[in-house]
């Protein structure tokens, strides 16, 4: 089974804000403890007795708020670009079944439409056609869940999946899904961690050009033949 661990960066209902970024890392099942592994590595920098009290979010981190409020800029930006080196770029290569998926929507290209169910569509699709590839391409048959923070709007996310699965999209039915998504607070999971993260590198590149973060992860979104299917931008 694939996980796919999905947060969000910036706020769809912000006039100030120009896009909205829904992102998630998708792994093996048997892969993300070696993933948490590196991360509780960065944590242990800033906690060695009780690395589970850091929590990994990229805006705090970079703006140095609340528990990051007294670690230096540097160490800060170092630990952001560490937990993309080491939890999605080395990843990346040494395990086959880690992909990155995104949507980066700009807000007033749909302008009546809902930024987040907007995302969420496309999120889902990609993730469901790459498992669906792999079952046609190497008989790999999988099915997958994905694993949201529970800052997102939980009941409106919900009820979107049971319609893509039951009733269908614009392109079809979802049919690779073991279940409807499940909810997880953040600060219990390092790969929710590890996804706002990604959104937040995404965030930052297509919002103010910041490329710091962004250039890290640009070749781990999921492609096929050349093709980037992994990441959608509707600009």
């Amino acid at each position: 089974m694939y996980l796919l661990y999905v947060d969000e960066s910036g706020a769809a209902t912000d006039p100030t804000q120009k896009h909205f970024v829904l992102a998630g890392v998708a792994v093996f099942e048997r892969q993300s403890h070696w993933v948490e592994q590196e991360l509780n590595d960065i944590a242990s920098r800033f906690n060695q007795h009780d690395p589970y009290s850091i929590e990994l979010h990229g805006s705090p981190m970079r703006s140095g708020k609340g528990q990051w409020n007294r670690i230096k800029r540097d160490e800060r930006f170092r630990a952001i670009a560490d937990a993309l080196k080491n939890g999605v770029l080395l990843q990346h290569k040494r395990m086959s079944g880690m992909r990155l998926f995104g949507a980066v929507i700009n807000k007033s290209s749909i302008s009546g439409e809902d930024p987040v169910v907007h995302a969420f569509e496309n999120i889902t699709i990609r993730f469901d056609q790459f498992l669906k590839r792999l079952h046609n391409k190497n008989r790999n048959t999988q099915r997958g869940i994905m694993l949201f923070d529970k800052s997102t709007t939980e009941q409106r996310i919900q009820t979107l999946a049971r319609e893509f699965k039951y009733t269908g999209h614009k392109w079809g039915k979802t049919n690779n899904y073991a279940e409807v998504p499940v909810f997880l607070d953040s600060k219990a999971s390092r790969l929710i961690q590890l996804a706002d993260l990604v959104a937040y590198a995404l965030f930052r590149f297509y919002e103010h050009g910041d490329a710091m973060f962004y250039d890290i992860i640009k070749d781990c979104f999921d492609f096929e033949g050349g093709v980037k299917h992994g990441l959608y931008v509707q600009l």
